[in-house]
């Protein structure tokens, strides 16, 4: 009989810091030094132990990959989409990590139907733009930055990242020949544009703190030391984006900080002019632009809470004229433009939708879709003259799934819906196995919090049924239902999956993310106890059969309830988590942290915010309580949120609640995202599974 694996331990080193007459000793304040061996070597024992105590799951975990693969159509083709003289789209092969990223060229200028092969098999004429497989050969790590192809279809911007801190290499490939131009640039950021014939591309670098402020010009063909700065932001609280609009007449210069937005344009057939201000930057409104015709078309929120459409000649930017009118409670996302219509994303009643409004008319109409709770959006459209715009749409029971709308008829073509193939026990999938549901819970304040929920038809009702509950919960990000093949594994076995809606994010407007922010950042976390409250009160399961999940800052959202509620749980998956905040922004040298103070507050400045972030920073609050069991996941080279959160987070839990079960789990060369090929990513989600599984008791 062999002893059971002992956890590791972090050496304590007494470190004090001091804001506001409150002294703060943080003793594991040196896992921070990324280079140090003793960093390391912790890491490292923290992922031996792991492995070790969860060794007995390992034919589950396999077995969970297999369910995945078997679900999964490996070998695939996405829907091709017409950009100029060309279909462009990806592929998968069976065994291979990354996609392919292809194109072909139009048999007919007037073909409106994409091309497709039953079997995922490469398109006649098919030329191979760029293979993710060959770029990541001889890398544990690869992903891709830009993918721009050059308005007259001759060049393709691209960019890789070898290591998952998201600095890219930008590089140019000549589509004619398919030679890659000696013309490269480190260190860039996402986000590039191209002129109007090809021969200049935009491109973005970051600052020290990892803020992309620096828009550049190149000119294809000439030394990358000769490139010009267009556009620096100075503004430590502005982030700066760069694109070339669907007409491709316009190059956007985007800043933005968290509530407030500037933009500049700069006309594409001549890239050598100075960008032009749309509307001087004025605290707290935010604004957008898109072109159409003679006038840009500005998505803005001045006086207009959820957003309103205005337009502006181009001549006279500044003087704008009120499209579609604010409608409080109706949330005004973005704005496409095509030559004879305008699609506007919008968000009302918790579900996402597309209105539709046909040249000359300012009211259009919603597009209607038949299940309870879905997600619909855009896709790629980046033909501006076309007949019909493409759409993503998806709910808990819906695969994926591909549409033409036809803006003359308003028919509905189904292009593709994600395959999912029978399982391991040859059983096919069947949407009308599964039921899914919204429900609302009560939080202490008398808010309704509305819960997306999904489970097999047939699981009952009793509080016997173990469940899993996610959150996010900031930024304004919409945990709208989404379709999952790994999900299905936990469906199956009796799980419950329910997604909690709670305020920081934008699902119910732009209330609901202010109601979940700064000084009110605590009904996140109160919101999402009342969302496990009410799953077990209405038999939905028991808290003992309650797992909850969320990742970086819905890995905040874990820690904080963990501390609030941590009898309402059984385990606790926090991915990537921010569990250290104030640590974090507390610090301006660190990457986002400036950018950050309109999301969370200034604690260096404002002692309130200071109080206030403290008094829920999950770091600062373990205590001696029974905590469930927790499973972090990190990544040693996120530069979102950096790996020594979760890693002291977990020292403290264990030193200070060492009665409880706390795992780490480090990938030691990935980033944000996690591992980066797909089936690396699958067995990473099986492990989850795994985890999750052997909680509630079902691991056999």
């Amino acid at each position: 009989m062999t002893d059971e694996p002992k956890p590791p331990v972090a050496k304590q080193v007494q470190q004090e810091r001091t804001h506001h007459g409150d002294t703060i000793v943080d003793e594991y304040a040196w896992l921070a030094e990324k280079d140090d061996p003793d960093t390391l070597a912790h890491l490292e024992a923290e992922n031996a132990y792991t492995e070790a105590v969860t060794a007995h799951l390992a034919p589950l975990r396999e077995k969970l990959f297999g369910e995945i693969r078997t679900r999964t159509q490996e070998t695939d083709l996405s829907v091709p989409y017409r950009m100029g003289a060309f279909w462009y789209y990806t592929r998968t092969v069976e065994g291979q990590q990354y996609a392919i990223y292809c194109r072909v060229p139009l048999a007919d200028p007037a073909q409106t139907t994409p091309p497709a092969t039953g079997d995922g098999a490469p398109l006649p004429g098919e030329q191979i733009l760029l293979d993710g497989n060959a770029l990541a050969d001889g890398h544990e790590f690869f992903s891709l930055g830009a993918f721009d192809v050059s308005p007259d279809g001759n060049r393709l911007a691209y960019s890789t990242d070898f290591t998952g801190d998201e600095r890219f290499t930008l590089k140019i490939k000549d589509l004619r020949t398919g030679e890659v131009l000696p013309d490269e640039v480190p260190d860039t950021f996402y986000g590039t544009a191209w002129s109007y014939d090809g021969g200049t591309l935009f491109y973005l670098t970051v600052d020290d703190a990892w803020r992309p402020y620096r828009v550049w010009r190149h000119q294809v063909g000439t030394a990358t030391s000769d490139d010009v700065k267009v556009y620096e932001e100075l503004d430590e609280r502005f982030w700066v984006g760069v694109d070339l609009t669907r007409s491709q007449r316009y190059i956007l210069i985007e800043a933005g900080s968290k509530i407030t937005s500037e933009v500049r344009v700069i006309a594409s057939d001549d890239p050598a002019s100075e960008p032009a201000l749309i509307a001087p930057r004025r605290q707290g409104v935010e604004y957008s632009v898109e072109h159409h015709g003679h006038r840009f078309l500005i998505l803005h929120n001045d006086g207009a809470e959820d957003f309103e459409l205005a337009y502006t000649s181009i001549d006279d930017p500044t003087s704008w004229v009120t499209m579609v009118p604010h409608q409080p409670g109706t949330r005004l996302e973005s704005v496409d433009a095509f030559a004879e219509h305008l699609v506007i994303s919008l968000r009302r009643d918790g579900l996402s939708g597309l209105r539709i409004l046909p040249l000359g008319e300012t009211e259009g109409y919603d597009m209607r879709f038949p299940e309870p709770i879905y997600s619909v959006n855009i896709d790629a459209n980046p033909e501006y003259q076309t007949a019909a715009v493409r759409l993503r749409y998806t709910s808990l029971t819906t695969p994926e799934s591909v549409y033409d709308y036809d803006l003359a008829t308003g028919d509905l073509v189904l292009r593709k819906r994600k395959p999912v193939k029978p399982g391991p026990d040859g059983r096919e999938f069947d949407p009308a196995d599964y039921e899914q549901h919204r429900e609302w819970a009560l939080a202490d304040d008398g808010t309704r919090v509305p819960i997306s929920l999904i489970h097999r038809k047939g699981t009952p009702r009793d509080g016997s049924a173990p469940c899993v509950l996610y959150g996010y919960g900031s930024y304004e990000a919409s945990m709208d239902p989404w379709f999952s093949v790994p999900r299905l594994s936990l469906l199956d076995r009796g799980m419950v999956f329910a997604v909690a809606h709670v305020r920081g994010g934008g699902e119910l407007g732009r209330h609901w993310y202010e109601d979940g922010k700064l000084l009110a950042k605590k009904n996140t976390f109160t919101d999402f106890v009342a969302c496990a409250q009410h799953l077990t009160k209405a038999g939905w399961t028991s808290a003992d059969r309650l797992v909850a999940r969320g990742g970086s800052a819905g890995g905040l959202l874990m820690g904080a309830v963990a501390n609030l509620a941590p009898q309402a749980f059984t385990g606790i998956v926090a991915e990537v988590p921010f569990v250290d905040p104030l640590t974090s922004i507390l610090d301006p040298s660190l990457p986002l942290t400036v950018m950050e103070w309109e999301e969370w507050g200034n604690p260096l400045a404002d002692p309130e915010v200071y109080a206030y972030m403290k008094s829920y920073s999950p770091y600062e609050n373990v205590s001696d309580v029974d905590y469930p069991a927790i499973l972090a996941a990190s990544s040693l080279n996120d530069t979102r949120v950096l790996y020594h959160e979760p890693t002291k987070w977990v020292a403290r839990l264990r030193a200070t609640a060492p009665r409880g079960h706390y795992l780490l789990k480090t990938e030691m060369g990935a980033g944000h995202g996690g591992p980066s090929g797909r089936y690396d990513a699958w067995k990473d989600e099986a492990f989850i599974a795994a985890w999750i599984l052997d909680r509630v008791g079902l691991a056999d």
